[in-house]
């Protein structure tokens, strides 16, 4: 009988800086390299080492950990970094991205009182990815719920499927927010699917980025699916680790993460020695 040969695919596994929250983005780095992470994806916040150009390259080549992607400010509490406007964020963000060697470029969908921005928003990113290399891959996010009431917070829509994009980031913790099956998303998706946020989640109203395993979502199937399909893009690591006791239950849950992803990324890639 032939003796299987594991085959390392192509895709890279990032650690994302918001992973480490509270603590600092610097310090996301460090843990990268310590773990064996491939790299990192810059969420640009309210930490200014995350929003200073130099200061990531510097700790980039400090630590030997690439920089794949940046996360442009698109949340609530950054609605003033980088200005107050959306697009001049995404071109501040396509800048970093380029300056950096990283290749994607992550964005939310825009908030529906974003009007002209949200009425422009498909076309705009379709225009700035004809200017660059770095790819825009527009994420998946999800109604906001609060009790049996339901609130639209995005438009074009929180299914960016719905609309035409070069690129998509699949998250799988909205897809669990959204209650959404998450591989039929990625079907809707196709060759277009640039980009991998892994996180686990239990189809709470909350957001919950649970260590991938932890939740009900189909982490490994998707791992296993990207490694047949010889996905290339980057699988970033997003958990939620705020309720880690120390930095030594942090690192274990990135640890965690780390090593549930090699291993169903390499389990679906074995084939028979000749």
């Amino acid at each position: 009988m032939a003796n299987p040969v594991v085959r390392v695919p192509d895709a890279k596994v990032a650690l994302s800086t918001a992973s480490v929250y509270p603590e600092s983005t610097a310090t996301a780095f460090e843990i990268a390299a310590r773990l064996g992470y491939d790299g990192v994806e810059v969420m640009v916040w309210t930490d200014p080492v995350s929003q200073d150009i130099e200061a990531l390259r510097r700790l980039s080549d400090y630590h030997r950990m690439p920089i794949l992607a940046v996360h442009a400010p698109c949340l609530l509490i950054t609605q003033r970094v980088w200005s107050t406007d959306p697009w001049v964020k995404l071109q501040r963000a396509r800048a970093a991205a380029e300056k950096l060697g990283a290749s994607t470029v992550v964005v939310h969908p825009p908030f529906r009182w974003q009007r002209q921005y949200a009425r422009d928003f498909v076309d705009g990113i379709w225009r700035m990815a004809d200017e660059t290399d770095v790819r825009f891959a527009v994420e998946n996010m999800y109604p906001w719920r609060y009790r049996d009431r339901e609130m639209l917070a995005y438009a074009p829509d929180w299914d960016v499927t719905k609309d035409d994009y070069r690129h998509f980031t699949i998250d799988l913790s909205h897809a669990a927010t959204a209650r959404n099956d998450a591989l039929d998303m990625v079907d809707r998706m196709g060759d277009r699917l640039g980009h991998v946020h892994l996180a686990d989640g239990k189809g709470s109203a909350k957001d919950e980025h649970l260590v991938p395993g932890r939740g009900h979502q189909p982490c490994a199937e998707l791992l296993e699916r990207l490694a047949r399909t010889g996905f290339d893009g980057h699988v970033v690591i997003e958990v939620n680790t705020r309720r880690a006791m120390s930095s030594a239950e942090r690192e274990a849950d990135l640890a965690e993460a780390l090593a549930f992803t090699r291993l169903h990324l390499a389990s679906a890639s074995r084939v028979p020695r000749p």
